[in-house]
C-alpha cells in the first residue's frame, strides 16, 4: 500500500452522497490518471460505494475513511477496502483493523499521538487537520525526533491545489489526502471530465514535486 500512495501521492478523499456515482467518479479518476481513493463514512451511501467499486475496479487502492467505531471497520473490510483512515487515533479501532488484516493510518496532530501510533504498529499516519495543526511547520518539527522510526505522514485537512507543493516537498510526507479533486458539488453535478481535469492536474503537480 504504502509504495503505490508513495508513486501517486495524491489520495482523494471522497465524500459520496449516493452510491450510484461511485462507479462514474471511479472512472473519472482512472481517466485522470489515479488508482487511488478514499471514500469516506460519512454518509450512508460509503459501505455501497466501497462494494461497488471493489467489484468493478479492482486495480483501484481502495480505502475507507473515518472510520470511528469498530463495526465501521468491519463494514470497511467486508465491502472490499483494503486500507482504512480515521481523523484520531482509537487503539481499538486500530487493533480490530489489525485483527482483520486491514491496513490502518489513524490521524495524529501531536508528539504524543504520534509515539502511541508507533508503538501500535501504525508508520504511515494521517496528519488531521493539516493546516489548523501548523501545517508544514509542524511536519517539520515532527520529521525532527521521528523521520529516523520510518514514520510517513497523510497531511489532510486545509490541503489544497495551492499548497500541496509545500507538504509533498517535505520527505516525511508519503502523499496528500485532498478532496477539491473530488469535490461533493462536482460529483453531485456529475461533472466527470472538470474532476479527471483536476486530479491530472493534481497529479502533474505531485510528480514535479519530487
Amino acid at each position: 500500500m504504502l509504495e503505490r500512495i508513495l508513486s501517486k501521492r495524491i489520495v482523494p478523499v471522497v465524500v459520496l452522497d449516493h452510491a450510484e456515482s461511485a462507479e462514474p467518479l471511479a472512472e473519472a479518476l482512472l481517466a485522470g490518471g489515479l488508482d487511488i481513493m478514499e471514500i469516506t463514512f460519512r454518509t450512508a451511501a460509503a459501505e455501497e460505494s466501497i462494494r461497488r467499486i471493489a467489484a468493478r475496479f479492482p486495480e483501484i487502492l481502495l480505502g475507507a475513511g473515518t472510520l470511528l467505531e469498530d463495526e465501521q471497520v468491519v463494514r470497511a473490510k467486508n465491502a472490499g477496502a483494503v486500507f482504512g483512515l480515521a481523523p484520531g487515533l482509537n487503539p481499538r479501532t486500530v487493533a480490530k483493523a489489525a485483527e482483520l488484516g486491514l491496513q490502518f493510518s489513524p490521524g495524529v496532530m501531536t508528539p504524543g499521538e504520534v509515539e502511541q501510533a508507533l508503538a501500535l504498529g501504525c508508520k504511515l499516519l494521517k496528519f488531521f487537520p493539516a493546516e489548523a495543526a501548523g501545517g508544514t511547520a509542524m511536519l517539520k518539527s515532527l520529521a525532527g525526533p521521528y523521520s529516523h522510526t520510518g514514520v510517513k505522514f497523510i497531511p489532510t485537512g486545509g490541503v489544497t491545489s495551492g499548497n500541496l507543493t509545500d507538504y509533498l516537498k517535505l520527505p516525511v510526507v508519503a502523499a496528500i489526502g485532498g478532496s477539491w479533486m473530488v469535490d461533493k458539488q462536482l460529483v453531485n453535478e456529475g461533472k466527470w471530465d472538470e474532476i479527471t481535469r483536476l486530479t491530472r492536474e493534481a497529479l502533474a503537480v505531485a510528480a514535479a514535486a519530487r
